[in-house]
């Protein structure tokens, strides 16, 4: 992991969808290294575009994004591409998996992009697999696990290149209680080794377990 000592800084960020303005005006908050922040909200205040402007896949109307004191909303889709790769980990709320490829291979995806070696990767995703109660062959297809598998899956895909920034979306909201507690015990163990996490949630009980809640 990449150590941050700043962290994830938002500056009056406002977004809109075909020239309207969301709920997410003028807002600022500091992400910091070693902390789990959650964002919560009522259903369509923002939470999702935020996460997506925080990690530089939506480019705020005003507003920045910094990275250690750096702003990186302004630079180019190569560049921001590029720290994406580097720096961010991301479980998305459909999981965001390809069908067409093995357990084994999804969870190694941003390996790939980091030009990492997959090889190593590969040989580390049982290991992970097992560590998030996911006990299923690596060569299955992710058609062929459950709901809940497969957002313990993407987790472990999120994990796997030892991200500086992790973000999360909803990354609970298809476990049992005991699965929930095993998938918030690793974002808490990431952000104690140094990392920054932000969970979006509609969870009262996860957001109380987190060190800072947003509220949009």
């Amino acid at each position: 992991m990449k150590p941050l000592t700043q962290g994830l800084v938002a500056r009056d960020l406002c977004f809109s969808y075909d020239g309207r303005r969301t709920t997410i005006v003028d807002w600022s908050a500091v992400l910091a290294p070693g902390q789990v922040t959650a964002i919560t909200g009522a259903s369509g205040s923002g939470k999702s575009t935020l996460l997506y402007l925080l990690g530089l896949m939506l480019t705020p109307g005003s507003g920045s994004v910094l990275i250690d004191g750096e702003r990186v909303d302004t630079l180019g889709d190569t560049q921001r591409a590029a720290l994406r790769s580097e720096l961010f980990g991301f479980v998305f709320q459909d999981a965001a998996r390809d069908a067409t490829r093995t357990v084994a291979d999804n969870v190694t995806e941003p390996v790939l992009y980091r030009r990492g070696d997959r090889k190593a990767a590969s040989g580390r995703v049982p290991a992970l697999l097992a560590a998030f109660g996911v006990d299923v062959p690596v060569d299955r297809r992710p058609g062929q696990v459950s709901g809940g598998q497969a957002q313990r899956i993407a987790l472990c895909r999120a994990l796997i290149g030892e991200p500086s920034i992790v973000l999360a979306d909803e990354p609970t909201g298809n476990l049992d209680p005991e699965s929930s507690a095993v998938v918030l015990g690793a974002l808490r163990q990431h952000a104690r080794d140094g990392g920054v996490v932000a969970i979006v949630t509609h969870s009262d009980a996860v957001a109380a377990s987190c060190d800072q809640e947003i509220r949009l």
